[in-house]
């Protein structure tokens, strides 16, 4: 049976909430930030009611093993993720329920680039190449089917908004935004990133599709922030489902934008509750995941 689905951490945390997204919540430890992952889902730029219960925690322990499995390539700014660590700021009441849902980081200066790798061309890549033969400027070969694997990873960076979508960008404009050192930085290490991990999930039966990482910098030093290979910020294929030409049932939300697709929902209204039904499957992709990724049991 499932644990009850937590929406938000607000009245359980004894520290200032900076920022409340989509998924996550941002609170101020003084030296540190204190990051807590909600059980909450979003489609289509709407968060949905209800939560899905245990999803919170997939995200994060998957991204604090890929933090810790990725640290010989770069640094990342995971403190700890233990709760019981938090007395005086977690009342011991709450702590059950945030346990597996907690990350405490460094502070970094977020570098306001979303890092996308794609192995793949499909999702926006595969509209953008449709389009023009291109992907965020890089010139692609000719006659490539939807899902097709590239003979290279590539690197097509996003220039982050903080309101409305993120703006596809060319590797040029990129080292315009962060100086061309940094931006060398940012490929080198994405691609590095996304090698490695492609290759421990086809170990696991699974494609990884297409990625996107987020940096920052401590001291001049760049590391590794945000999430990293999750559900949430990765395109996940089990290898069984893998085919051209399709639309690929990926490994995470997809029962809930299957639904929604399928519904009347005008996309302009906030929806209606998901049905039970398109929660559980939610939460089973997630758990399911979570262990194929990582051989443990949630």
């Amino acid at each position: 049976m499932s644990t009850p689905a937590i929406s938000t951490a607000e009245g359980m945390i004894g520290a200032p909430l900076l920022y409340k997204g989509k998924v996550r919540e941002l609170y101020d430890l003084g030296e540190h930030y204190l990051i807590v992952v909600t059980d909450r889902i979003s489609a289509f730029d709407f968060v949905l009611e209800p939560a899905v219960p245990e999803k919170g925690k997939v995200l994060n322990r998957l991204s604090a093993y890929w933090f810790e499995q990725t640290s010989h390539l770069i640094d990342n700014h995971v403190i700890h993720t233990d709760v019981d660590r938090l007395e005086g700021i977690v009342p011991a009441e709450h702590r059950e329920a945030l346990r597996g849902r907690i990350m405490v980081t460094r502070k970094a200066q977020r570098i306001d680039i979303e890092c996308v790798v794609r192995g793949y061309v499909t999702g926006g890549g595969w509209r953008q190449y449709q389009e023009s033969g291109e992907i965020n400027g890089i010139k692609l070969p000719e006659g490539l089917r939807k899902n097709s694997k590239l003979a290279e990873p590539i690197f097509t960076p996003a220039a982050k908004n903080d309101v409305g979508h993120d703006e596809d960008i060319p590797f040029a404009r990129m080292a315009e935004l962060t100086g061309s050192e940094l931006a060398e930085q940012l490929r080198t290490r994405s691609l590095e990133l996304y090698s490695y991990a492609r290759e421990r999930c086809e170990q696991r039966g699974i494609v990884l599709a297409d990625c996107k990482l987020e940096f920052g910098l401590v001291d001049g030093k760049l590391i590794l922030i945000d999430e990293i290979f999750t559900p949430d910020a990765s395109r996940f294929w089990a290898e069984e489902n893998y085919a051209l030409d399709i639309e690929i049932d990926s490994m995470d939300k997809e029962p809930v934008r299957t639904y929604l697709a399928g519904s009347d929902w005008d996309k302009i209204s906030p929806p209606a509750p998901l049905p039970p039904q398109v929660v559980e499957e939610t939460t089973r992709r997630y758990k399911e995941i979570y262990r194929r990724l990582s051989g443990a049991e949630l």
